[in-house]
Order: structure tokens, then C-alpha cells, then sequence
């Protein structure tokens, strides 16, 4: 998602610091995966005081039937067992540090769980969004958040 991870406009915020390694289908080459945010926290108690953002991406893992040690666990993260208890706080924080009339950019890949469940989480009902993806499961959400 991130065309330049270095930008000083921009925190990257996620819950694990970790490097990963693993041999490619060639047997030859090596992928390496470097997660090294910026803040280490919870999306569901960020550390952030309110209003403190004009812009917040929400990025968070979207399979919940993986393995902990699996190459996609590795690279996307894994949901919580109580997935909907999870999004649902970390809707809410978003919504918390977004200043008024923030925009929250929701990013959700429905391979497990469709769309319309995950948006039932959010406290505030999206305003439009788009379909990605060679099976047009990857989904791009805005949401504005209300000024009260």
C-alpha cells in the first residue's frame, strides 16, 4: 500500500517489529519481508491523543483460518480469534485520532470475510468505495468522520 514508507508525512504503525526470510518457489533466491514500523502498538489502543490525524489508514490482517507461521500470516498478519470485537475497536480508534471531519481509508480483502460483515464494526457508515483485485476481493473504503 505504501509508495514510500519513509515519508515524513506518514507513521507506520503496526503491532509486531520482525524480519522474515524464506526461500522462493526458484529454490534459489530468498525473500526477505522487513515489518519495522515506525510507532510499535495495538490499532485497537493506539497511543495517538484525539484529533491528531487528517488522514488514517486502516490496514488490518483479513484472514482469521491461518496458521500462525504461514507465509501469508507472516506477511499480512492474522485476525484475532474474536475478529469482530477486534475491528470493531480498531474502527473505533481510528475514528478517535481522526480529527474532526477526518478521512479514515479503509483497505479489507473479503477472500474469508465478506465486506459487509466487516463494515458492520465501523461506528460510522462509509461514503464510498472500490473494488481491486484479479477476483475483485480487495476493497478500498472512505469514510469521513462526523464533527460531534
Amino acid at each position: 500500500m505504501w509508495f514510500d514508507k519513509r515519508n515524513p508525512l506518514a507513521i507506520f504503525h503496526d503491532r509486531r517489529r520482525e524480519k522474515v526470510q524464506w526461500v522462493k518457489e526458484d529454490g534459489e533466491s530468498m525473500r526477505t519481508l522487513d515489518i519495522n514500523p515506525d510507532v510499535l502498538g495495538d490499532f485497537t489502543a493506539m497511543e495517538f491523543p484525539d484529533n491528531s490525524f487528517h488522514l488514517v489508514a486502516f490496514d488490518p490482517p483479513h484472514f482469521d483460518s491461518l496458521g500462525e507461521n504461514s507465509r501469508t500470516a507472516k506477511m499480512y498478519g492474522k485476525l484475532f480469534d474474536d475478529w469482530e470485537t477486534g475491528l470493531s475497536a480498531g474502527f473505533r480508534e481510528c475514528f478517535r485520532v481522526l480529527k474532526p471531519f477526518g478521512t479514515l481509508i479503509f483497505k479489507w480483502n473479503s477472500v474469508e470475510i465478506p465486506l459487509e460483515k466487516v463494515l458492520a464494526c465501523s461506528p460510522h457508515p462509509p461514503l464510498f468505495g472500490h473494488t481491486t483485485g484479479r477476483q475483485a476481493k480487495t476493497h478500498w473504503v472512505a469514510f469521513l468522520k462526523p464533527n460531534a
